[in-house]
C-alpha cells in the first residue's frame, strides 16, 4: 500500500476552514498526516497549543530560512496572497524531502471538505507521477479556462524521478513569476498546471467527477444521494471545495454558486454546506474559548477590506450591496449554519 502524505497552509484567519478540511480527512483516513505552514505567529501558536492529531506545523520563517529564490520573489512588488501562491510548490518539495517514507505527497487547498477516503483518486492515478484534476466547467463557465484548465485545490506527486522534475520546474517558475492575474497564459500558481500534461511524463489528468466537486462544476454533473451518500453522475462524491464562501453579518455566509451560473439545491444545501458551516462554527468557538483569536478569513480570495464609502458614492455602494444581498438571498445563495 502507498504511504500518501498531505500538506496545506493558512494563517489564523483561514484556521478554522484549514481545520474542518484536515479533520474531515482524518475522519475518513485516520492515519492521515498533514504538514501545514503556518502563514503567521498566530497560526503557528495556536496549533502547536492544539497540538492536533497528524499535524506537522512548520513556521514561515524557518520555512523560508537559507531560501535565496523565495527571498527574491518576496521582495519583488508581488502582493501577500501572490506571495503565497508562490509557496505552493516549495511547501511541496519540502515535504517531499521531510517524509521520505511518503511515496506520494499531495497538496491540498484549505476550504477543501472530505465525505469519504479518497483512496479512488489514488486508485485512479494508479502508476502516474502527476495527478491533476481538471475544473470540469459547466458550458456557460469554459471561458474561466482562461484561469487554468486545471486546478489547484488538490495536486499530487509521486516522490519519483518524473514527479521531482515536475515539481522543481513548478517551484522555478512560481518563483520566477507568481501573480493574481493572468498574462501570457499564466495565473497564479494554478495556470502552470496547463503546461504539466505537454512538458513532463506520467502526468494523469483524474476523470472522477467525486472529486473536487465545487461552485464551478456542480451545474456540469447530476448531483443526486443514494444510501446515505451524495454523488455526482456515478462517482461517489469525495470531497466539496467551498471556493469564496463568505462570511455575511448575522452569522449567514453566502456560497458563491451565483457566480457560475449554478444551482444550489437543498440537497447540497442540506448535506454539504450545513454541515461544513456547522463544523467551522464549533471550531471558530474552540479557537475563540482558548486563544481569544479572531478567525475565518480568505487565503485563496485575493484583496483587502475596501476603504470607508463616504458621501453619496457611500450610500450609493451601500444600496447597491444591500441590493445584491437581497438578490442572492432570494436565489437561495445565503445559508445558515443551522
Amino acid at each position: 500500500m502507498s504511504v500518501h502524505a498531505y500538506c496545506t497552509y493558512f494563517d489564523h484567519r483561514y484556521l478554522p476552514k484549514g481545520l474542518a478540511m484536515i479533520r474531515s480527512l482524518r475522519r475518513q483516513v485516520p492515519d492521515a498526516q498533514v504538514w501545514v505552514l503556518c502563514l503567521n505567529s498566530q497560526a503557528l501558536g495556536i496549533l502547536q497549543e492544539m497540538d492536533e492529531p497528524g499535524v506537522h506545523v512548520i513556521a514561515l520563517p524557518e520555512f523560508e530560512m537559507g531560501d535565496a529564490a523565495l527571498t527574491k520573489a518576496k521582495a519583488d512588488g508581488r502582493s501577500t496572497i501572490e506571495y503565497y501562491f508562490t509557496l505552493t510548490p516549495s511547501l511541496v518539495l519540502h515535504v517531499v524531502r521531510a517524509a521520505p517514507e511518503a511515496e506520494i505527497v499531495t497538496y491540498l487547498d484549505g476550504d477543501l471538505w472530505f465525505l469519504a477516503d479518497p483512496e479512488p483518486v489514488y486508485r485512479e492515478m494508479g502508476d502516474s507521477s502527476i495527478l491533476i484534476i481538471p475544473h470540469g466547467f459547466a458550458p456557460a463557465m469554459k471561458h474561466r479556462e482562461q484561469y487554468g484548465v486545471y486546478n489547484v485545490g488538490w495536486v499530487s506527486f509521486r516522490a519519483d524521478t518524473r514527479g521531482k522534475t515536475c515539481l522543481e520546474w513548478w517551484r522555478e517558475r512560481t518563483n520566477e513569476w507568481c501573480f493574481d492575474r493572468v498574462e501570457d497564459g499564466r495565473f497564479a500558481d494554478q495556470g502552470y498546471l496547463d503546461q504539466f500534461p505537454r512538458l513532463f511524463e506520467g502526468v494523469h489528468v483524474l476523470a472522477n467527477r467525486g472529486a473536487n466537486l465545487a461552485p464551478w462544476n456542480v451545474a456540469a454533473s447530476t448531483i443526486s444521494a443514494r444510501d446515505g451518500t451524495i454523488w455526482a453522475n456515478e462517482d461517489r462524491v469525495l470531497f466539496f471545495h467551498f471556493h469564496e464562501l463568505k462570511r455575511l453579518l448575522g452569522g449567514e455566509y453566502l456560497a458563491s454558486h451565483g457566480a457560475y451560473k449554478a444551482p444550489l439545491t437543498p440537497l447540497m444545501r442540506d448535506c454539504l454546506y450545513r454541515p461544513y458551516l456547522r463544523e467551522i462554527s464549533a471550531i471558530e468557538r474552540e479557537v475563540a474559548a482558548r486563544f481569544d483569536a479572531t478567525a475565518c478569513s480568505t487565503i485563496r480570495e485575493p484583496g483587502s477590506a475596501p476603504a470607508p464609502n463616504r458621501g453619496w458614492r457611500g450610500w450609493r455602494s451601500k444600496l447597491r450591496n444591500a441590493l445584491s444581498r437581497a438578490m442572492n438571498r432570494r436565489r437561495g445563495y445565503v445559508i445558515s449554519p443551522d
